[in-house]
């Protein structure tokens, strides 16, 4: 080998460790970042005709398990559906309250019935009247903010799904730019490993929102499909659409054209049924909170609403009021109409005849709400009635409640419960997934930079460094010596 061979391959052995100590630098600096997929150099041996000449880098490997990676993020998907489920019945079970929360309906709804019992064993007693009027008020009330309490998660979630599709599709939008560049610098040979961290932190960001499946092309651009089939970046960025709402009122409904659904590339997508698209994420769990969850729990405090009213509507029950008068509780004002269910729970109030704030009396409530004039201090009959009216067992007409008897309050506790163990249910199923994409984030952040292998490649570069530059400072010292004996 020649003093000038020599001197090249040594040249070349310092151009590959220097490119390798800055791998090394660049995979130990981002230990810590998400997305960063760790670098590996490929070297092997140039060739100049029939010799060896030094070595060269052929290349950069970025390494991902794209098997496990694909795992975590549908699992962090159905992790995002889980988590908004469980929020929402977290929600909605404190809207509700349970027994022991002050101002819960169980809690305005045992007063009310004490006040109904107070008033009937001292029906001359003023205090006592206006006592369960204010309690009849309260329990409306009470009523009213849970269904106001339904509307707004509704809009909320309505909010957020335009919050949602625009971030997907922003992140398909970038996600296809980095493609055009990784086919350009791919083709130019050029290291696009940045370009893959950046999809990759991109993917993840809406990874939670859609279930993905995810392949490259020849040329390394990134195609991505929804885990039904639907197309969201396959050559050119689909586009979703959505109309958000303003308002939400419980009559609100995607099938009944009232509220925006959900288009892809122009195609409306059915995100209920048997086969929804997009199913299986953060972005389908709003869709159900709006249009599925949020509907059946209105449902059910509207037939609240409804039996409640019903049973001071009881024929008999007040002999001052001709039938199909309103009753204690009203509709806003009008008789409870069961075919106007919809909605009721909001629209539910205590009749102004016995409110004083109102215009009316509370002594209506003693002697009947259509009397012109009080009748005798000490008749509790109506009262009474009120209260057994209360605790009378009757099949609930709607909400999805079984047809089984009950009082109010067993009606008030199994809709309680109902709301409680479906909380419950979703609590356990959000556990259950979160340890499995626990399990699965776990391997995959192991699979990223060991900082402790690094520096042991980093201590075998420095010996190639150190190794290299001696040869060139014995080729140095031989061409020295080649010139000196020329004097």
């Amino acid at each position: 080998m020649s003093i000038s061979s020599a001197l090249s391959n040594a040249l070349s052995g310092l151009s590959v460790t220097s490119r390798a100590a800055g791998l090394v630098s660049s995979n130990v600096a981002n230990a810590m970042t998400d997305g960063y997929g760790v670098r590996s150099l490929e070297v092997s041996s140039r060739v100049l005709g029939p010799s060896g000449a030094g070595a060269q880098v052929t290349g950069v490997t970025r390494h991902e398990d794209a098997i496990l990676v694909g795992d975590r993020r549908r699992t962090e998907a159905e992790l995002g559906y889980r988590t908004t489920q469980g929020a929402y019945l977290t929600r909605l079970e404190t809207l509700v309250g349970t027994p022991d929360m002050e101002g819960s309906l169980a809690a305005r709804t045992a007063g009310f019935e004490a006040a109904l019992a107070s008033a009937a064993a001292s029906p001359q007693t003023q205090v006592r009247l206006a006592a369960a009027v204010d309690a009849a008020v309260v329990l409306a009330t009470t009523i009213n903010g849970i269904s106001d309490g339904i509307q707004a998660d509704r809009l909320r979630a309505d909010g957020a799904i335009a919050g949602a599709v625009g971030q997907i599709n922003g992140a398909l939008e970038q996600l296809s730019a980095l493609n055009t560049r990784i086919r350009q610098d791919s083709g130019g040979g050029r290291d696009v490993s940045a370009l893959l961290d950046a999809q990759a932190q991109l993917v993840d960001g809406i990874a939670p929102l859609i279930p993905l499946h995810s392949r490259r092309d020849a040329m390394g651009a990134l195609q991505l499909f929804s885990a039904d089939g639907q197309p969201l970046l396959d050559g050119r960025p689909a586009v979703l659409s959505f109309t958000q709402a303003t308002v939400m009122t419980p009559d609100m409904t995607l099938d009944g054209g009232t509220l925006g659904g959900l288009s892809l590339n122009g195609r409306p997508l059915s995100m209920t049924g048997a086969t929804p698209a997009l199913a299986g994420g953060e972005l389908a769990a709003l869709f159900a909170l709006r249009d599925d969850w949020g509907v059946s729990a209105q449902g059910a405090i509207d037939a609240v609403a409804r039996d409640l009213a019903a049973r001071f509507d009881a024929a008999g029950l007040d002999p001052t009021q001709a039938p199909g008068q309103p009753g204690l509780f009203t509709d806003a004002g009008a008789a409870v109409d069961p075919a106007n269910e919809t909605g009721l729970a909001g629209r539910l109030r205590v009749t102004a005849v016995v409110r004083p704030d109102q215009g009316g009396a509370s002594w209506r409530l003693r002697d009947g709400l259509g009397a012109t004039a009080e009748g005798p201090l000490g008749n509790a009959t109506l009262l009474q009635a009120q209260r057994d009216a209360l605790t009378t067992l009757q099949p609930t007409a709607s909400g999805g409640f079984s047809a089984t008897g009950r009082s109010f309050a067993g009606l008030v506790a199994d809709h309680l419960s109902s709301v409680g163990q479906a909380r419950q249910s979703a609590e356990t199923g959000q556990a259950h997934v979160a340890a499995r994409f626990g399990a699965l984030r776990q391997e995959e952040l192991a699979q990223g930079v060991d900082t402790d292998a690094e520096m042991q490649r980093l201590l075998q570069i420095e010996q190639m460094f150190a190794a290299n530059a001696r040869v060139i400072t014995a080729a140095q010292d031989m061409f020295d010596q080649v010139l000196g004996m020329g004097r």
